[in-house]
């Protein structure tokens, strides 16, 4: 049984969280936060204030970061430097020159590093990735993909609208599509991008060309309430494929429309999807190339260095 620990126990752990309490081979033991009333709501757990007490104290083979964004490669790097593997959530830094410094320790130490970017784990961009690998709609044509809501004001000490702690909309949104669009499609040839940054508010829009191909995005934080909504729309030569309002829509050029949905056996098919939980899946992988004695793979730092290379010129 694989013991684990996770620090930052605020908004993004409480989808990790439930993963790691539904493995059957791993143990989420210990929790760690500066925040007492966090940790509160887990009595169960070993409770730490303090991350280095932690690490001294328990015996963990996997540590979850779910910290603010610009202390994400700090810990990891202690971590390892025990011997802990990593899972950490996105993005890896506001740094490009953190990328090596993580992946290094990790090497050096022999232990496994990702980071947690969702969208490769997510059964329909999963699919997506599947549809233009295999050509099943022939060549892709062009893309959409937005990622829009309304500004984040509940975070602790307000650190995602310090853009030196989180970056703001394009490390801490935009980035999900962004990353999807090199883990799929590899490295855009040139980006036209466009930005409305205010103090109230952040809102980016950027087309990526492709060889064959262009993808337009967009990503917000308005200052007015709008409701979070992600979705994409590709354009195949055979075929529009549509996730908006969480439903998948295949509109083929013959006029057939598949309406896809998560099928509760599990049973992919030719276009079907699994009944699954991202979260769940990034978690699980990870845990599998602990056991395996295997480096993840999944997520590249070359192409975690692309990703933030494109960031960093908005």
């Amino acid at each position: 049984m694989l013991k684990v620990g996770l620090v930052g126990v605020g908004g993004i752990s409480g989808a990790h969280i439930p993963a790691w309490e539904a493995m059957e081979d791993a143990e989420l033991t210990a929790l760690c936060d500066i925040r007492q009333e966090c940790l509160d709501r887990y009595p169960d757990k070993h409770l730490y204030l303090d991350f280095d007490e932690m690490l001294e104290k328990e015996e963990l083979d996997i540590l979850d970061i779910c910290l603010p964004t610009y202390l994400h490669v700090d810990f990891a790097v202690k971590a390892m430097e025990k011997g802990i593997h990593v899972i950490c959530e996105k993005p890896i830094s506001l740094k490009e020159e953190d990328i090596q410094r993580a992946y290094s320790t990790a090497h050096r130490m022999n232990v496994n590093f990702m980071i947690a970017q969702v969208l490769r784990f997510w059964p329909e961009y999963e699919l997506l990735k599947e549809v233009y690998d295999s050509k099943k709609y022939g060549n892709l044509l062009a893309g959409y993909m937005g990622r829009l809501g309304g500004c984040p004001k509940w975070s602790w000490d307000g650190w995602m609208l310090d853009e030196k702690r989180s970056g703001l909309v394009p490390y801490d949104l935009h980035i999900h599509d962004l990353d999807f669009m090199v883990y799929a499609f590899g490295k855009p040839q040139s980006v036209k991008k466009n930005r409305v940054k205010r103090p109230e508010q952040d809102y980016l829009c950027a087309t990526y060309e492709f060889p064959e191909f262009f993808i337009h995005s967009e990503a917000s934080w308005y200052a007015a309430p709008v409701p979070f909504s992600a979705n994409f729309r590709f354009q195949f030569e055979e075929a529009i494929l549509v996730w908006e309002h969480e439903k998948f829509t295949v509109y083929q050029n013959d006029g057939e429309i598949l309406e896809i949905s998560a099928d509760a056996s599990g049973d992919t098919g030719s276009i079907n999807l699994p009944k699954s939980n991202a979260y769940a899946n990034e978690i699980r992988y990870f845990t599998d190339c602990v056991k395996e004695h295997r480096f993840p793979d999944k997520v590249k730092p070359q192409e975690l260095e692309t990703v933030v290379e494109i960031l960093n010129a908005f």
